[in-house]
Order: C-alpha cells, then structure tokens, then sequence
C-alpha cells in the first residue's frame, strides 16, 4: 500500500508540473499571439479565445492519461499482491507437510527406541545365563577331570597328550580317505561339467552348415544374352576370363551361365562384374575392364560392411577398423571347404558361451574366438603361417594379450597363458570336427590350383595368373615392355616344365601366356 500511496504521488506531482507547463506555454502563446495579431491585425480577443480552447484540450487529454496510469498501477499492485498471497499459502502448506514428517518420524524413532531397549535388556538377561551355564560346565568339567585321572590312574598332561595322539591320528586316516573320495567325486563332477558346458554351447549355437562350392550361378533375362557375353568369336568370354580370372561355362541351362572359380574373392568380383554388364547391355573388352575396376571397390565396401556386421553380431566394441576390415574379408575365405567367416562366428559364440557357463568374461572369450584365424585373411600375401600372421596383426592392433595368447595358442604353438584361449581351442576344434563342417578333397584341390598360380607367377615378367577350366588350364598375362612375342613361346614352354616337376595333377594343364599392347589417346 505504501508504494502505491508513493505511485499516487508521483502522478499529482507530474500533473502539477503539466499544469504549470500549460499555464507557462499558455502565457508565452498569449504573448506572441498579441504580438502576431498586431502584426497581421488579428483581435485580441480571438487569440484568448484559441488559447483557452486549445489549454482545456490539453489539460483533459493529461488528466486522462493520468487516470489511465493509475488505473493500471492498480492493477500491477493487485496482481503482484494475489501472487505474493498465493506463494505464501504454497509456502505455508509445505510446511505444514514437513511438519507431519517431521511428527511421524519422531513416532517411529520413539518406537524403535523402545524395541531397542527391549532387546538390550533381553540380551543382558541372556548373556547372564550363559555365563551361568559356562561356569556350572566348568565345574563339571573338573569334577569329571579328576574322577578320570583316578580311574585311569594317568595324570591330567598325560590323559591329554595320549587323547590328542589318537585324535591325530584318526584325523590324519579321514581325511586321508576323504581327500581321496573329494578327487574321485571333483574329477567325475568337473567331466560331467565340463561335458554339459561343451554340449549347452553345442545346443545354444547349433548353426546349419552349407559346404562351399567353386561355382556361381548367374541368371540372364534371355538366351539371347548367352551370345552377347561369348561376343563375336569368342571376344567378349576370352576379355572377362583374362581380366576377371575366372572361367564362364556356357551349357544347355536355360537362362543362365555359370562362374566357376576356386577363389570366392574372385568369383564374387566376378559376378558383380557380368551381372553390371547384363544390366548395362554393353558387352565389350573395355567395358568389360572398367565394370570391373568399379565391381572390385564395391566388393571392398561390403567386405567392410561383413566386418561390421560380424561384430555387430557379437556385441563386441572397439576393434580397430583395420581389423574388421580383415574379419570381412574372411567371408571369401576357405579352409578345408568351410567358411573361415563363418567358422570364426561358430568359435566365438561357442567360446562366449562355455565362458557364460564358468562365469568368465564372455566378451572377450567371443573377440578371441572371432580373431582367432584373421591371419587367415592375408596369408596369402605374407611369409608365415596364419597362426603367426594373427599373432602380428593382433599386436599391431594393440589387441588385449590374453587374444593374442589365444591366436598363438590354438594349435599348441605356444602355451596356454589365460583360460580364454583355452576355450577358444575347444571352441575350434569343435566347430571344424563336427561332422560335414569340412572337406579334405575340395581343400586339397584348392591348394593344387593355388600352387598352379604361384608356379605360374614365379617367371619375370609375369604380372598376373589365373587358373581356370577347375585347374585344366593357367592364363598368365605378361607386361609386352618384358616379354616379346617370340619369348612368350619360350615362357610357355618354360612354366609347362616347372608345372610337370613341381605339381601332381591328373590328366594334362593347358599353359596359355597372353601378351597384349594397347595405345591408348583422347580426342580433345
């Protein structure tokens, strides 16, 4: 109320001064109104006239806006008092709330109090009759003492000693024999446990095996197609077999052509490769090249998205990209006709789950299992065997050293440093020695064709191989700055002889050494 007594104070104020304004200003008119009616001949009396009128308006027009800023004043005043009233009755219901708290939680203290008290008086009462007790077995005990000591005509030391050689010994015999029925029942129990882990994993995995084959099927819109991709006398086929390496069997199958191939890598790139150029329609030894270039980066893309996928899968974080770049690649990989992709999957979920079982770390027992063969993904390309390989790349990578014991470890090249190799071995050996999960056949054949390319490879200036016709025939392409047309027949010769002493093979291999020159220009 004061400050709006103060608000009423201020406008009269202001108003006077208006006042007081208009009089000064109504004068200062009035006298040059005399003086500009003199000069233009106006009377005196119209000026006073005009001057009033014009004062009265002004003077109403201020006592308006007066009344209209006091009148919201009011308003302001009257809305911050009603909140104010409104927080304090807020205010005040807390607490009120907080003093019923507070007065229940004095009761409740108040009663345990009480229930404490109690107890500790019964707990006194108790410890009073257990002494009692301990003291009437004392005495007891002396008198039963000193009847034995006459009975046994022994003394007290010498009753005791005697007593305590007997409990000896009959203590050192059962335990002997208990000892010996907890190794019988432990080794029993930890076979029948160990036995329930391997098969609960079995169970809780149990993955469909699909045996890998050296062949993709392709699917053409029409017959027609079939003429387009042999091209005239056999250009466009002998184009793809030599940039792709790999072979395309053309039969009776209706609508389709199939891509054969011991390399899975270069049979997908391959197939990406012939199924762009069905879609394109332009079949020809250029198009042929350039489709393949961009079929090779689209395969590396989704090598690293397997990658991602397979560690998505297990749930695993943080592996270097470079690493899961590796795992996809292991999805075009083979070992004795099982996916090495697949095979790593199986041994970490098996891993992962006898490691559940004994309460170890699941997690890293599934990233050991994964990363078990990567050497496998490159060890084509470097010295050594993937055992070896993994060990380098892990500890690049900088890979915790219980999964590099488990890659070093896994078939016993080195010791067992951390139970997760442990399981990562049993995992492996139970995922490749399950019934049809590999093949020694299509293995071995694999390694045949492979020794072919490398044979093939190993004569200067050859810069690329290709085994086809399931191992029938080697292509070898040589760089025409090298090798000339006359020493190309002298390199033929020469790879067919090393082939015949280094391979063993049954029927006969066909030796086909390709050079080629281009010159190549633009049109501006």
């Amino acid at each position: 109320m004061e400050s709006f007594e103060y608000l009423l104070f201020v406008i009269a104020v202001f108003i006077l001064s208006l006042a007081i304004g208009f009089v000064v200003g109504y004068r200062t008119k009035l006298r040059m109104a005399e003086a500009e009616s003199i000069r233009l001949g106006k009377t005196h009396a119209e000026l006073n006239a005009a001057a009033k009128r014009e004062a009265e308006e002004i003077v109403k027009e201020a006592r308006l806006e007066a009344k209209e800023i006091i009148f919201k004043g009011r308003q302001d005043l009257e809305k911050d008092a009603k909140e104010k009233r409104k927080e304090i009755s807020q205010l005040e219901r807390k607490l009120d709330m907080r003093d019923e708290t507070l007065d229940k939680k004095q009761q409740n203290l108040a009663l345990k109090e009480e229930q404490l008290e109690k107890h500790y008086l019964e707990y006194e009462n108790k410890v009073k009759e257990v002494l009692a007790l301990s003291q009437k077995n004392e005495e007891i005990k002396d008198s039963l003492l000193l009847e034995v000591e006459k009975v046994a005509a022994m003394t007290r030391e010498e009753a005791k000693r005697t007593l305590i050689d007997q409990m000896v010994d009959e203590a050192k015999n059962d335990s002997a024999r208990r000892i010996k029925e907890i190794e019988e029942e432990i080794k029993e129990e930890s076979e029948k446990r160990a036995r329930s882990i391997i098969s609960t994993a079995i169970q809780r995995c149990a993955p469909e095996y699909v045996g890998e084959i050296s062949v993709t099927v392709v699917n053409l819109p029409s017959e027609e197609m079939k003429g387009r991709i042999i091209g005239r006398e056999g250009r466009n086929i002998r184009a793809f077999e030599a940039v792709t390496g790999v072979d395309i069997i053309v039969d009776d199958t209706p609508e389709a052509v199939i891509l054969s191939s011991y390399d899975p890598y270069r049979r997908e790139i391959g197939r990406l490769t012939l199924e762009k150029l069905i879609a394109d329609g332009r079949i020809h030894p250029a198009r042929i090249e350039e489709l393949f270039d961009k079929s090779s980066k689209e395969l590396d893309k989704q090598i690293k998205e397997t990658g991602d996928e397979a560690v998505f899968q297990l749930g695993l974080h943080n592996i270097n990209q470079e690493i899961v770049k590796l795992i996809g690649r292991l999805r075009y990989r083979t070992s004795y006709g099982q996916n090495v992709l697949g095979h790593s999957l199986e041994v970490a979920k098996i891993a992962g789950f006898m490691a559940a079982e004994l309460g170890m770390n699941e997690k890293l027992a599934k990233r050991a299992g994964l990363l078990h063969d990567i050497g496998k993904a490159v060890d084509y390309e470097q010295e050594g065997s993937h055992t070896s390989i993994g060990v380098g790349l892990a500890k690049r990578y900088k890979e915790d050293w219980r999964v590099i014991n488990a890659i070093a470890a896994h078939h016993g090249e080195e010791e067992f440093k951390c139970i997760e190799a442990v399981l990562v071995q049993a995992a492996d050996a139970i995922s490749a020695s399950r019934p049809g999960a590999r093949r020694e056949v299509l293995e071995s054949y694999i390694k045949r064709l492979e020794k072919l390319e490398e044979v093939a490879s190993s004569f200067d200036g050859v810069t690329r191989t290709f085994a086809i016709q399931a191992g029938r025939e080697v292509r070898i392409i040589v760089e025409p700055e090298k090798v000339s047309d006359e020493a190309i027949i002298n390199l033929s010769r020469d790879i067919s002889r090393k082939v015949e002493q280094e391979l063993t093979y049954p029927g006969q291999i066909k030796v086909t050494v390709i050079r080629e020159s281009r010159a190549v220009n633009y049109a501006k």
